[in-house]
């Protein structure tokens, strides 16, 4: 871990970046909050005892990464961890007791050429993004099996995709003087990727400020939005209504649609509030709420009006450097900051509260996956896995009472 702190920026969003998108500045710098917004995180009289009965605590901490944690993928009972260009699998009872997790070099299930900052699993597929430009693809194998390695069973742009483009020059992209590809390529980063809500397709963005569509059945590439933001695009979220929602260092988020009667997505929307680049998009459950955060330290709260566009409701502040990462489950939204911290809020009737915070990482908080654990009549109870630039992973358990 001796080097692992030296530059920030390599191991997060791009905050600027050139024509060449080669330089940019650490999306961990904070930057001024945002006055003009009003705040949503007042106390009222009904949080006080919700606030007082909120218990958490780590139940474990999962080692064996190297390189600071830019991913995590829950399913089922099986986690999901990126950290540099190597993919791991955590399971079961390891995910919540307390074992020796040192050394654990055995449960590297696939490895990438290139750092990898995303995951999304579908069924029997594990799809990671990587800075090398590239999407891979790879067949999971039975997860309670000892065979640990995946088969890549493609690399996206394909070969086949790449040739087929190839042959026309319409399919000719200018990248930088002199060069050209074809527009299935990424020509930077690919920062994140998301599935539409039936599945069938993969969005991936990049710090190239495109956004391209694939199919998930042969992996094509259906689509690219060229120029989609004016800076690097460090984050996307999918509502289950199709509706697309990038998130740039341009400091804005657009909103992409594709009608029925068209064949391309077009921008419906642009929502801009934040001062500074955007790392993180979360939707509530509904897809009703908005949640965006910012290296301005603050998360703007956007709700749909009766028309079904996304207005700004105010911010929730309480972090004290960048929102590098946001989660939402049920009711309640984690959010991870470079100020090492997790806070958990919930809000009612366009009030807020932050009802924990958690501290223990020795690094800024970059990845959280969360799901609902179990609940009764009065409580319900949350695992919570958080991931840092300390290259821990932590397991949280989380006691909220119910509203």
């Amino acid at each position: 871990m001796s080097d692992h702190h030296a530059s920030y920026s390599d191991y997060d969003s791009q905050s600027r970046s050139d024509d060449h998108l080669q330089t940019n500045l650490p999306a961990l710098d904070s930057q001024p909050s945002l006055p003009s917004l009003r705040s949503l995180t007042s106390n009222p009289d009904h949080y006080q005892e919700i606030l007082s009965t909120t218990h958490h605590h780590c139940l474990t901490t999962l080692k064996g990464h190297t390189s600071y944690i830019s991913s995590l993928n829950l399913v089922g009972k099986f986690l999901y961890s990126g950290s540099g260009k190597e993919i791991r699998l955590w399971k079961g009872n390891s995910l919540d007791s307390e074992i020796d997790h040192e050394n654990q070099s055995n449960n590297v299930v696939a490895v990438g050429k290139g750092a990898v900052k995303s995951l999304v699993v579908l069924e029997d597929k594990l799809f990671s993004a990587h800075q090398d430009h590239k999407i891979r693809v790879w067949k999971i194998n039975n997860q309670e099996s000892d065979k640990q390695k995946y088969t890549r069973v493609a690399t996206l742009p394909t070969l086949g995709d790449r040739a087929f483009k190839s042959l026309l020059p319409k399919n000719q992209v200018q990248i930088r003087r002199n060069k050209t590809c074809t527009w299935v390529h990424h020509v930077d980063t690919v920062s994140a990727i998301a599935l539409s809500s039936d599945e069938s397709l993969l969005y991936s963005v990049s710090w190239d400020r495109t956004i391209k569509i694939w199919r998930t059945n042969n992996f094509k590439c259906l689509e690219s939005v060229a120029n989609a933001h004016d800076d690097a695009i460090n984050a996307v979220a999918l509502s289950n209504d199709d509706s697309v929602y990038t998130g740039s260092a341009d400091k804005n988020i657009k909103v992409w649609r594709k009608s029925s009667k068209e064949s391309k997505h077009s921008l419906v929307a642009t929502l801009e509030k934040h001062n500074s680049g955007i790392n993180a998009l979360a939707l509530s459950t509904d897809g009703s709420v908005l949640y965006s955060g910012a290296c301005d330290r603050s998360i703007v709260v956007w709700e749909k009006d009766g028309g079904g566009n996304m207005v700004v409701v105010g911010a929730l502040r309480g972090h004290s450097q960048s929102i590098l990462c946001l989660a939402v489950v049920s009711d309640l939204l984690f959010s991870g900051s470079a100020d090492k911290t997790i806070r958990i809020w919930r809000g009612a009737d366009k009030s807020y509260s932050c009802l924990a915070v958690l501290e223990g990482h020795r690094g800024p908080v970059k990845c959280l996956t969360a799901t609902l654990d179990h609940y009764n009549t009065t409580n319900a109870s949350y695992l919570l896995y958080s991931g840092s630039l300390d290259c821990d992973i932590r397991v949280w358990q989380i006691n909220v009472p119910l509203l």
